[in-house]
């Protein structure tokens, strides 16, 4: 903030909250460039009706909350904040596959109820994330941070991605490639870390699902969209699958009827890059991006370089 406000006439969203569409609209109008949340909806309409924008830079890594198309028919660079929360998401991701595995909200639940007796031999039995196999549902940045982790664990790591890398990276790494069904069939755990876009919306839906094992579990640190969010309750209702970690969600905030009350799923508010030092690092990424492209310069993570040819 203290950066834009040195180096711009900066008008912002007082709230720790989403801006209402007619609030992001009204928010705009006189300026020359917008940094908006995953939240705001930059669509073909708001561009329409602002293509005076001189730059968007999302808060995000992700952006399909904008329209790029659309902004790039209007010569308005795009800009997102890759790699800084890299490390973070991988985390999240880790910390749900612990939780959901070794059932640490439920215990944690059934202890704050004051209804724990005690130790038992049996009580709330989960899963060993050492030595177990982990699927990888894409391997961009977060997916290899993902690689990196598994290591320590002794963990075997099969991946299934859009482009499949050589051999040689493949035993650089100590992974193996299969297809998407192999991957699901095989994997105790498996994680996603594919882009949302129109080939990857429900990419794991009913069908999917069934071809898990029945005492594997489905994390997503991606987007929400990428599971169909009613398949998987039904699949987790049903026991078909052990249980679920989830960070985002099909329809943010809102969740798919009935997925709060399974015990068998973990699901934080989407905190995958929510650390002080990562949300900095992201802000002052998507600050520098918006200034350069307020200036005519080339931002530095520009996603339509296009407009520049």
């Amino acid at each position: 903030m203290e950066l834009l406000e040195a180096e711009s006439d900066l008008t912002c969203n007082p709230d720790d909250r989403g801006l209402t569409p007619e609030e992001l609209h009204a928010g705009v109008q006189g300026q020359d460039g917008l940094l908006c949340t995953l939240t705001d909806r930059v669509d073909e309409a708001f561009l329409q009706e602002n293509s005076h924008l001189k730059g968007v830079a999302n808060f995000a890594v992700g952006y399909n909350n904008i329209d790029v198309a659309a902004a790039t028919a209007r010569k308005i660079p795009v800009t997102n904040t890759p790699g800084v929360l890299t490390d973070t998401t991988a985390d999240i991701a880790w910390a749900l596959m612990f939780a959901i595995g070794r059932r640490i909200v439920e215990g944690d639940t059934l202890v704050r109820s004051g209804n724990w007796t005690g130790w038992a031999p049996l009580q709330l039995l989960g899963q060993d994330i050492t030595g177990a196999t982990l699927g990888l549902v894409g391997l961009g940045r977060i997916g290899k941070a993902m690689v990196t982790r598994a290591r320590g664990f002794n963990m075997r790591v099969l991946y299934w991605n859009r482009t499949r890398l050589t051999e040689a990276e493949e035993t650089e790494l100590g992974i193996t490639y299969a297809s998407l069904p192999g991957v699901l069939a095989q994997a105790d755990f498996v994680s996603i870390h594919v882009a949302l876009n129109a080939e990857t919306t429900h990419l794991i839906g009913a069908v999917e699902l069934a071809m898990m094992k029945k005492t594997a579990y489905l994390i997503n640190t991606a987007r929400g969209p990428i599971i169909d969010e009613k398949a998987l309750v039904a699949t987790l209702k049903s026991g078909a699958i052990a249980g679920a970690g989830l960070d985002v969600f099909e329809r943010e905030p809102a969740l798919e009827p009935g997925l709060a009350e399974l015990s068998n799923v973990v699901i934080p508010p989407h905190l995958g890059s929510a650390t002080i030092g990562t949300r900095t690092k992201m802000g002052n990424m998507a600050a520098r991006n918006v200034l350069a492209a307020c200036r005519g310069e080339t931002p530095p993570n520009v996603v339509n370089p296009e407009i520049y040819r």
